[in-house]
């Protein structure tokens, strides 16, 4: 892996991030978000990638934003300085699906990172945490309430406390949790699931989905979907291949 802080790789339609910092617990600083924008830019144009999934290291998803280069930002006056929050941001406004393969802690920044992915798989010694009310910031309060609502992302805010993978999978913040050695199976088959879908059938799924919960036109949006997808090349074909396996069934 060399000294580089992202590694990169794509094969069956599924193109994999994985932060690459463990001496730091893979902490968010600027030459590794710069890398996730550039490696989500690539991913996000590439053909051969129906899905992202974005992992950390063994042990370790993200602990957070580097503190250290954090604090120097700010005291230096640099009130703008949020390298981790674009990197963030950058992987939310993906239009492809994005997984979070999250083994240990994902904090801050980390928690952040995870919330901006569609689906979340946590091992059972997982963790996440949003502290930024204790460092005198707000930090993945607008995706919690997305994800929680505002009753329990108020809670989870202004308390910082730490959620573990089962009520992480309870409060809708997991899809689902599975032991620490069967997370790289589960992550990568439920790649696999999202990677056989319909890659246009899965943007505008996504764009819909987005749209009703966060208020805006999702009938409309999914109207639109309809028009551009039906009788194309993709529906065609992917309609013609389920018809065969009924007929064949019922045989």
């Amino acid at each position: 892996m060399g000294d580089e802080v992202l590694i990169t790789t794509v094969e069956d339609g599924i193109g994999r991030l994985r932060l690459n910092r463990a001496d730091k617990r893979n902490a968010l600083n600027e030459p590794l978000a710069r890398a996730i924008l550039e490696a989500m830019e690539r991913m996000d144009a590439d053909d051969d990638v129906h899905v992202i999934l974005i992992e950390g290291t063994d042990g370790s998803f993200c602990a957070g934003a580097d503190m250290g280069e954090a604090l120097a930002a700010a005291e230096g006056g640099d009130r703008r300085f949020n390298p981790s929050h674009d990197a963030a941001a950058r992987v939310a406004s993906s239009e492809k699906p994005t997984i979070a393969k999250i083994d240990g802690p994902a904090y801050g920044a980390g928690a952040l990172l995870a919330c901006g992915c569609d689906l979340r798989v946590m091992s059972d010694r997982s963790k996440l945490r949003f502290p930024g009310s204790d460092y005198g910031l707000v930090v993945g309060a607008a995706a919690l309430t997305g994800l929680v609502g505002p009753v329990m992302a108020k809670e989870l805010i202004f308390t910082s406390r730490v959620v573990d993978a089962e009520e992480a999978v309870r409060l809708g913040l997991a899809n689902r949790v599975v032991p620490s050695d069967a997370l790289e199976a589960e992550a990568v088959e439920l790649a696999q699931a999202v990677a056989a879908a319909s890659p246009l059938a899965a943007r505008w799924a996504k764009q819909v989905i987005n749209a009703a919960a966060t208020g805006g036109d999702a009938m409309g949006i999914e109207a639109q979907a309809d028009l551009v997808l039906r009788g194309g090349a993709d529906h065609m074909a992917r309609f013609g291949k389920a018809t065969s396996r009924i007929v064949g069934r019922s045989k």
